[in-house]
């Protein structure tokens, strides 16, 4: 059952919140001083405005048009030669891939989704002991500080090993990120031994910086069966909103339950195939810069179910905070003109953090090149 459902099963409910609201607040008022008056009017319409509006309705997008070609969504064998060839392909192509052969083992990822499953099937208030994300922690709905909103439910947590998890998730989370980690690092390796860069280590050195500002994220998208109605006329859920990743690179694993769309060059949305066995690789703004926008940061959101549970893992991979991320001038060729202004990892997470999850965030670090 969806969550309004609970707050006001019937008109008369709604009713008398807005009277008890208003009654609140008017009571408010008179004791306060003059100068706060208007700032508690403000609250006063705010909350009466919010509530006034079905909770399903702040979660619905409209259809979007479909892609005139289905792309296929590059599949990359991590254990054959050939590989860091299709890699790059990919990342200037798309920004975007699936890869098998991951080394990861099937129990670190067995173990963690079951364990994200009885947490998020936990109650309320077990689950709230974790919260509000500060910045790590339990979330329920709200996506960052500025009003983005989204039928999710999250942990938020840190990647270093001696960070503090929720009870039974601490061996779990290290083993399975670890791994994770070790994959990504290889990802990047194999990318710079393909773009001929020295050290082969310059993108994978930043993660494996004991400094490095890594994050873990589980996301619990849970069934809305009222969804289904708004769902015959193409509406869709908004479980997390259109964004890119602001880090290096993300590796994403979920369950078999659907989801996931990437925003294709056209502007349309297409869904990518659930695949519980594989990992999709993402590649992040600040890696984009690093190769002076060869390699692309794909825009993705993803879209909730009105039947099923989708569970998702994914594994932030960022630089350490006082890191300058530039384009690297071995890429450069010629007189290739810098596409951004160079920037510390903590400056980007600052503008980002500070921005709305669909805002063009490298907009403010762009160069305007003279033509």
């Amino acid at each position: 059952m969806c969550l309004h459902s609970f707050i006001y099963p019937s008109s008369f409910h709604f009713i008398l919140h807005c009277f008890f609201t208003f009654f609140f607040y008017y009571s408010f008022l008179n004791s306060q001083k003059k100068k706060k008056k208007k700032q508690i009017i403000f609250l006063l319409l705010f909350n009466m405005v919010t509530v006034s509006k079905p909770l399903i309705e702040q979660f619905l997008v409209k259809p979007n048009t479909s892609p005139l070609v289905i792309p296929d969504i590059p599949l990359i064998d991590l254990s054959k030669p050939e590989s860091k060839q299709h890699l790059v392909k990919a990342c200037q192509d798309f920004g975007f891939f699936k890869v098998v052969n991951h080394g990861v083992p099937l129990k670190f990822i067995n173990k963690l989704e079951s364990e994200a499953v009885n947490f998020f099937n936990s109650p309320l208030a077990t689950k709230e002991k974790f919260g509000p994300p500060d910045p790590f922690g339990y979330g329920n709905k709200c996506i960052g500080r500025n009003g983005d909103v989204g039928w999710v439910e999250y942990l938020l947590l840190n990647a270093k090993p001696e960070s503090d998890y929720p009870e039974n998730f601490q061996g779990i989370v290290n083993d399975y990120v670890t791994s994770v980690k070790t994959m990504a690092c290889e990802i990047l390796e194999l990318l710079a031994d393909e773009l001929k860069l020295q050290p082969r280590n310059v993108f994978s050195k930043l993660l494996k910086d004991e400094q490095s500002d890594s994050v873990f994220r589980v996301n619990h998208y849970p069934p809305c069966p009222e969804f289904q109605e708004n769902e015959r006329n193409g509406s869709k859920l908004v479980g997390f909103g259109e964004h890119t990743d602001p880090q290096i690179i993300s590796v994403l694993r979920s369950n078999n339950t659907s989801g996931l769309e990437i925003s294709l060059r056209d502007g349309s949305w297409m869904s990518v195939p659930p695949d519980s066995e594989s990992f999709f690789i993402n590649v992040g703004d600040s890696l984009q810069v690093m190769t002076n926008g060869r390699f692309k940061s794909v825009k993705h959101r993803v879209v909730a179910n009105g039947t099923k549970s989708r569970v998702s893992m994914i594994y932030f991979g960022g630089p350490p905070l006082s890191e300058k991320i530039a384009p690297l001038p071995s890429l450069m060729q010629g007189e290739e003109d810098s596409l951004y202004k160079e920037f510390t990892w903590f400056e980007y997470k600052k503008s980002a953090f500070n921005s709305r999850l669909s805002d063009n965030r490298l907009g403010l670090f762009e160069k305007i090149i003279a033509s």
